[in-house]
């Protein structure tokens, strides 16, 4: 495994929830102007974000998580809003709000734990369970943060899937899609 690529940890969105997510984001992109959209195979929910590893770290991660997720079971999770990182007139990240999901938080304690005792630093922000769908407003004018409600595709027809797999992926900066997993794990 190179040592100059990054790695992360995420929950695994299943390929027709992914098909779906996109078919459903589609006529957003007159009303939400971000310089670029994430590629649909690329759609996650990251655990733990690794940064460059080294091969004995990041295969220690993968002992440590097999370990620790082994009597975890699939949960279901559900999209329900759009919602924005950065300034409010001027977001850099465009994603999606998840129902609050009590096995996501400890499945995601599980594996932030196994990668610090892996020797991993990790980012010590709290946990905001999330799927990137965009980066960097692009727009003539400011958004108007009142119309992520309006303009939500979920409130009338949720997105409902099931987390079975938390998977390692390695990113491919110069390519699309840019992940590629590299371990998983069944739930």
């Amino acid at each position: 495994m190179d040592k100059k690529t990054h790695f992360f940890y995420a929950v695994k969105i299943p390929s027709d929830t992914k098909n779906l997510i996109h078919t459903k984001l589609l006529p957003l992109g007159k009303e939400f102007p971000f310089q670029k959209w994430v590629h649909p195979e690329d759609y996650h929910i990251t655990l733990a974000f690794l940064g460059n590893a080294e091969t004995g770290m990041l295969e220690k991660s993968v002992q440590l998580i097999s370990e620790a997720l082994k009597k975890e079971r699939a949960f279901p999770l559900n999209i329900e809003g759009l919602d924005t990182f950065g300034r409010k007139e001027s977001p850099r990240i465009f994603w999606l709000r998840l129902v609050e999901q009590t096995c996501l938080y400890e499945v995601r304690k599980k594996v932030f734990h196994a990668c610090e005792l892996a020797g991993f630093s990790l980012e010590k922000r709290p946990f905001h369970p999330h799927i990137t769908v965009a980066r960097k407003w692009k727009g003539d004018s400011p958004l108007v943060h009142e119309s992520l409600q309006q303009e939500n595709p979920f409130t009338r027809e949720a997105i409902s899937f099931v987390a079975n797999e938390i998977v390692l992926y390695q990113t491919h900066l110069e390519r699309e899609p840019k992940y590629e997993v590299v371990q998983s794990f069944k739930l």
